[in-house]
């Protein structure tokens, strides 16, 4: 399968202090691919490095198999799409003005707002003006403008930040629905739910390095404890290896009818990450 992103060593400094630390990872064509990590570990220092907002100091990073110096030329640029703490539209104009501008900028035509708008559920909120606009309505506005011209590779830097749960599951089907449709996703969250909910695989960035790469359950796997709770009916719970010589012991609760619930006993990434970095992804 063809690789989106390749990443090789990739090292970045901010006044001679590492903020990067020896990055290597791929994505490949339509993946869904999450960076994981709290404030402050580098995420949004990968997504300007990948998009040539950034330069670095050591390493081989390629996108769309080009170097990513490539990607300030325009013709590149029109094939991703960009979410990021920057929200840059017009604060005087209108949610549907300030896309317009955007359709001109990426050459589609005007029937593409009804679409992205729809995506992000303000198509009935595109005349009011921008400096009007709630911190989640202006999220989703700048993610309408992200997928506009309908990118070939998608960042999202915390797309759901500031949208409640009704907003954010929204959210989260149209993005499946883009990605099903070909267009590869690389989202930075803290948010492990989010990861697992939209995720092909997720990397954990700690202090500036990957501490860890997989999909959720490749990780979840790796890090389980292998056991099963059991709750009885008079209130107690028993925890124990899910292991062949258990098997009597279920058997003889079960014919009694002694189990009110069973279940095995799994990790969340956010349980990983605190495994593996010894904080949490907050």
């Amino acid at each position: 399968m063809t690789k989106v992103i390749d990443v090789n060593h990739l090292e970045k400094a901010y006044e001679q202090k590492n903020v990067l630390q020896d990055i290597s990872f791929s994505i490949q064509q339509k993946e869904i691919f999450g960076l994981l990590g709290p404030s402050g570990a580098g995420k949004t220092t990968i997504i300007k490095t990948l998009t040539a907002q950034l330069l670095f100091e050591k390493g081989d990073v390629k996108v769309f198999q080009k170097p990513v110096s490539h990607m300030k030329q325009n013709v590149n640029r029109k094939k991703m799409g960009i979410l990021t703490d920057n929200s840059g539209l017009y604060i005087r104009l209108s949610i549907e003005e300030n896309l317009l501008l955007y359709c001109q900028l990426y050459d589609v035509p005007k029937t593409a707002i009804k679409e992205a708008l729809n995506f992000v559920g303000l198509y009935d909120d595109r005349k009011k003006k921008v400096s009007k606009l709630s911190k989640g309505m202006l999220q989703r506005v700048v993610l309408a403008r992200s997928i506009l011209h309908k990118p070939r590779l998608l960042f999202l830097d915390e797309p759901t930040s500031s949208l409640d749960p009704t907003s954010t599951a929204h959210i989260h089907k149209g993005l499946r629905k883009l990605n099903e449709m070909g267009t590869t996703i690389f989202l930075t969250t803290h948010d492990m739910l989010e990861a697992e909910n939209l995720c092909n695989r997720v990397a954990f960035l700690h202090e500036g390095e990957i501490k860890a790469i997989g999909s959720p359950k490749e990780l979840k796997e790796q890090y389980s404890e292998n056991t099963i709770t059991i709750e009885k009916q008079n209130g107690e719970v028993e925890v124990i290896h899910n292991e062949p010589k258990q098997a009597q012991f279920v058997y003889d609760l079960m014919n009694t009818s002694q189990i009110k619930r069973i279940y095995t006993n799994e990790p969340n990434l956010g349980e990983i990450f605190m495994t593996i970095t010894g904080r949490d992804l907050t």
